[in-house]
């Protein structure tokens, strides 16, 4: 049997949806984007409804799913549970302000059914006045929610977060939330698909029938007395592999970190986990076991957990690498 220990960068799966803008193509320079708006690009995607097939390589044209039914030990490490791949990444660009909703948590998707989601944000680029919608504001009951739908004042029981590029936005499942206009992001997340529409800001489409919305459901799987803090500071970490780096953000689900690669240098990692490697400045090209791939700015590569060692090479010296994985 083949053994997975290469780079695998993997073919965009774009979505349209009504929200999206052009960004993708502009600033990130997505030559294969689809024409029109383009709303969501999912990287690294182990799922039915936009699985990812690799891009180039020894292993060009497999899609994920085969990849994870035949060597999904050595793609996960230790830390993974066998199975589908436990992340969906994607890089969002909301050029309208997303509908207001909710996901449920592992408790509640038990409970309730459908997919847990806990999510992260993480600011590449903000319009200056660019706000995200993230949490209720105290006291806020499921009474007072529902009459604010049926009124459509939802927006004074949300909790505003202004944002700019370098922000970290928490979203476990159970908060209510809302991507603002004007907002670039990558986004790492459990991988669901689950989404309980509250609120959708009254707007229609082309035949002016407004989309469906789950308000039964959304009101389920809320978290009412719901604490937490939604900006998440990056926090100094030691270096690795004699690289500057910040720890984002960690969960229970996955753990982000910003890595500065000056110059071309050798990783070793441990592996008991995969990484996702997201060029936030700067391409790079990373190479491993004789591969090399290149992943311009703003685009993914997946290094399987068999594979410990690689090198990346940065296009320029103040190259910010993006690191996702298990923690």
């Amino acid at each position: 049997m083949e053994t997975l220990f290469v780079p695998l960068r993997f073919r965009p799966v774009y979505q349209t949806y009504l929200w999206g803008g052009e960004n993708l193509k502009t600033r990130l320079g997505r030559t294969d984007a689809p024409g029109g708006i383009v709303a969501e690009s999912w990287e690294i995607s182990d799922r039915d409804d936009g699985m990812g097939v690799v891009a180039d390589g020894p292993w060009a044209g497999r899609s994920f799913r085969e990849i994870m039914a035949d060597h999904g030990e050595a793609v996960l490490g230790p830390r993974g549970t066998p199975g589908r791949f436990p992340l969906l990444i994607k890089v969002l660009d909301a050029a309208k302000t997303l509908s207001v909703q909710v996901h449920p948590n592992d408790d509640t998707a038990k409970q309730f059914g459908g997919e847990a989601k806990t999510e992260m944000w993480y600011v590449l680029e903000a319009e200056p006045d660019a706000v995200v919608y993230c949490g209720l504001k105290e006291g806020v009951t499921p009474g007072a929610f529902r009459r604010a739908i049926e009124d459509n004042a939802l927006e004074g029981l949300l909790k505003t977060l202004p944002v700019k590029a370098g922000d970290a936005i928490f979203v476990p499942g159970g908060r209510v939330h809302a991507i603002g206009a004007g907002c670039l992001l990558l986004e790492v997340q459990q991988n669901s698909n689950t989404t309980y529409r509250i609120y959708d800001w009254g707007r229609v489409d082309a035949e002016g029938k407004s989309r469906e919305l789950h308000i039964d459901q959304a009101l389920e799987v809320t978290l009412w007395n719901d604490p937490g803090t939604a900006l998440t500071p990056a926090e100094p970490l030691e270096p690795f592999c004699g690289l500057t780096r910040e720890q984002v953000m960690e969960s229970p689900y996955f753990r982000l970190e910003a890595l500065d690669v000056p110059r071309e240098t050798e990783i070793q990692f441990d592996g008991q986990s995969f990484q996702v490697l997201f060029a936030l400045r700067q391409g790079f090209t990373v190479e491993g076991n004789g591969t090399a791939v290149e992943v311009p700015m703003g685009s993914s590569v997946l290094i399987p957990a068999a594979l410990k060692s690689v090198t990346l090479d940065p296009d320029a010296a103040d190259a910010r690498i993006m690191r996702v994985f298990l923690p």
